[in-house]
């Protein structure tokens, strides 16, 4: 069914008719990475995986919280995790004693094991499907974040709670009512689980490596190199990190600042020797080669092209701002002051706001957005001309799809009820009812309805375009504009209606994407059920503990100097993004008339943008031009801002390392090791950045070494933000 996009796009899926009569996935890439066999009597809900994965989860989630409020910051990822319960699962299955115990027959007279044998994949990939759901940083803390520090809106530890717990599973309900859809025909693909699928059948087919190093001997090194190294560009000689040489020798030179800066710089310098510049935006070694060329290739267009030109032409009056930064300004270039423009009961004050000052965006945040209104036509464009055929296949045979060999072996297990599904959804959505009518929130029910009602609009359409390509449609501008015009000058409710609606899509396309993992590996789908809800319900509650937790007791949290880098770099884009579509609102902000008004045009540009590509290598099938994915290139440059130049330029640098050179020279390396180096860097980074912040950063004020290595990059027009042009007295003209 995929061969003709292996043709004319961007993933390269050939449909095998033969592979049919083998009892096997009619795709040879599920085939090369998924096992066709299954032993129905395999140990699953173990003690040890609930110990195992829970710890992991835990921690795990903690910490990702912790650095979600660092810039820059290291990430602990499902595979990392997946790695590192490895090592502990055979340990356990080595020292835990292999008697069996009996409950009191009052109790259910039930038996169980600390031992039940073998460390085996299924308990392995339920960690991993626990890890996947809970530990990354929920949508929701932005929102709660920037309701105190920017809206003095102070809420509880519970208010909290529950709001992460309600966006958290509410996406839970949806993701198993359309599990028929997007989990059980051989054709939903899901390319990202092929990764991990292979990494456990590697670990767990073969126990005894054979000569060389073993891979955990070699995680271990890369490991312990990792943790003792940041320690340098962490701590003793920061200017490795903020490693922006050339603006050191030209401190005052604002443009060269600008251009090859780190700190609100485009990053031309490429160099840094710190993991947590080079993996902000995700480790390089996971992404294809194909995707970070695509990647980068859209970062130099626009942030190292058009965004200068834009920016030495004063486009929008940019230049009298900085160029990278992820605060929106006032006319007189300071930080835009909301409580100005908002009334006693915080909402917008039209007459303060035509006395004080208009919004204006840093020059990359201007671009984001432009961005943005090209992405959201040209994904649609692009899936229809690109995935339209497989789309309509998928539809149409979403029925009579013959199941493949391992939607065959998954019948061996008792499948999970819809109703307990759809009782979930309706659960959490209550749940989410009682949080903004108990908290005086100003979100009307109504409000949340439509925002639920659009991740289940766009559930099976961003569905199968992620289960085919890799690729999901986002509901983030939608969920601004929408909220923003029928809730106008209320940031509170556009940030909930957003954190609910975009969080609940996302979610449950994390969901299904481990029911389909649970179903390759074929793990009993209410085991599935329980470890997903399970860990996502007991994480949220330890990451909102965490972040109370330091706003509670780290100094100066979120400001821009704060001295373990704390300073809150996605809360302020979260910030931006509620000041300039719930407060000041997209009529006044992009309406006709308004500063940023050309660039609506870009919706008209994305629309057409993959047309010119889909007709040449119709013409053309072996040019290289069909392997061009122009949402890719639109949509890889997301994470700017917060994220500064160095982190893609870096990014790309080591890359080209790992997934170019060492991939093309030593290919066995590279299978073998190239995913646990990924692991053992971020592994190791994230320790020693704990340990130095917990030892010497934290307590009673904490310990800094004060010289030229921790200050040059601090006395530089980077590190200061200066801006081109200075604001003349009374501020840009209007």
């Amino acid at each position: 069914m995929l061969e003709q996009d292996s043709r004319d796009g961007s993933i390269k899926m050939e449909f095998d008719f033969d592979a049919i009569n083998e009892e096997d996935s009619p795709f040879p890439e599920v085939r090369a990475s998924v096992s066709n066999i299954d032993d129905p009597n395999m140990p699953v809900m173990t003690i040890r995986m609930w110990i195992i994965g829970l710890l992991l989860c835990m921690v795990g989630g903690a910490m990702n919280v912790f650095f979600n409020f660092r810039q820059p910051a290291a990430n602990i990822s499902p595979l990392a995790l997946l790695i590192i319960s490895y090592p502990i699962g055979k340990f356990f299955a080595f020292a835990l004693p292999i008697s069996i115990y009996r409950v009191p027959r009052w109790l259910g007279g039930f038996e169980f094991s600390l031992n039940p044998g073998p460390w085996n994949i299924k308990e392995h990939v339920l960690v991993y499907i626990m890890a996947n759901v809970a530990v990354g940083t929920p949508y929701a803390l932005n929102a709660i974040v920037v309701s105190q520090m920017n809206y003095n809106f102070q809420v509880d530890y519970w208010f909290s709670a529950l709001l992460v717990v309600a966006t958290q599973l509410t996406g839970f309900g949806l993701a198993g009512i359309c599990r028929r859809f997007l989990v059980q025909p051989p054709s939903m693909v899901w390319p990202q689980n092929l990764v991990t699928c292979t990494l456990l059948n590697t670990l767990h087919a073969e126990e005894e490596e054979q000569g060389g190093i073993s891979r955990y001997r070699y995680f271990l090194y890369v490991l312990s190199g990792a943790f003792f190294f940041w320690f340098i560009p962490g701590y003793l000689f920061q200017a490795l990190s903020v490693f922006s040489w050339i603006c050191w020798i030209v401190p005052n030179n604002i443009p060269v600042n600008q251009l090859f800066g780190i700190s609100s710089g485009l990053g031309m310098s490429i160099l840094t020797f710190d993991w947590t510049q080079i993996a902000w935006i995700g480790s390089p070694l996971m992404y294809p080669w194909w995707a970070e060329v695509h990647i980068f290739f859209g970062f130099v267009l626009f942030f190292w092209i058009i965004t200068p030109l834009m920016y030495y032409t004063n486009t929008w009056d940019l230049a009298y701002f900085p160029l990278n930064d992820d605060n929106p300004y006032d006319r007189y270039g300071d930080v835009y002051n909301v409580s100005r423009v908002l009334d006693s009961q915080g909402r917008f004050n039209q007459t303060a706001y035509n006395e004080y000052s208009r919004l204006y965006l840093p020059a990359t945040y201007a671009m984001t957005y432009l961005l943005a209104f090209a992405l959201s036509t040209c994904v649609l464009v692009h899936t229809i001309l690109y995935h339209g055929r497989s789309l309509w296949n998928g539809v149409k045979r979403i029925r009579v799809e013959q199941d493949d060999i391992h939607a065959k072996l998954m019948r061996n297990y008792a499948e999970v009820p819809d109703w307990w599904y759809l009782i979930s959804f309706i659960v959490f959505f209550l749940v989410m009812v009682a949080v903004v009518e108990v908290w005086d929130t100003s979100v009307p029910v109504w409000a949340l309805l439509l925002s639920v009602f659009l991740p289940c609009l766009y559930l099976l359409p961003s569905g199968f375009i992620f289960a085919m390509t890799g690729q999901g449609i986002s509901l983030n501008l939608l969920a601004q504009i929408i909220p923003g015009t029928l809730l106008a000058g209320n940031p509170i409710a556009n940030m909930i209606f957003k954190g609910y609606s975009v969080q609940t899509l996302s979610e449950a396309m994390s969901f299904v994407q481990d029911l389909k993992l649970g179903h390759y590996i074929k793990v009993p789908p209410r085991a599935t059920f329980v470890v997903q809800a399970v860990g996502t319900f007991m994480a949220a509650f330890v990451q909102v503990g965490t972040k109370q937790w330091l706003f509670d007791n780290v100094k100066d949290i979120c400001s821009p100097d704060q001295a373990s880098s704390l300073t809150c770099p996605h809360n302020s884009v979260y910030f931006t993004a509620s000041a300039v579509w719930g407060l000041i609102g997209p009529t006044r902000q992009f309406g006709k008339g308004a500063l940023y008004y050309p660039e609506l045009y870009a919706i008209i540009v994305g629309a057409f943008l993959p047309v010119p590509f889909w007709l040449w290598q119709r013409r053309y099938p072996n040019s290289w031009v069909k392997f061009v994915s122009t949402p890719v290139v639109l949509n890889g440059v997301w994470y700017i801002p917060p994220a500064a130049g160095i982190n893609y330029s870096a990014w790309f640098a080591t890359g080209f390392v790992f997934q170019y050179l060492i991939r093309k020279k030593n290919f066995a390396w590279w299978s073998k090791f190239n995913y646990v180096t990924s692991a053992a860097l971020d592994s190791g980074t994230v320790l020693s950045a704990l340990v130095v912040f917990f030892t010497l950063q934290f307590p009673n004020g904490g310990v800094y070494i004060n010289w030229w290595g921790n200050t040059v990059y601090q006395n530089t027009a980077d590190y200061s933000r200066l801006a081109l042009k200075k604001i003349p007295p009374g501020g840009v003209p209007l």
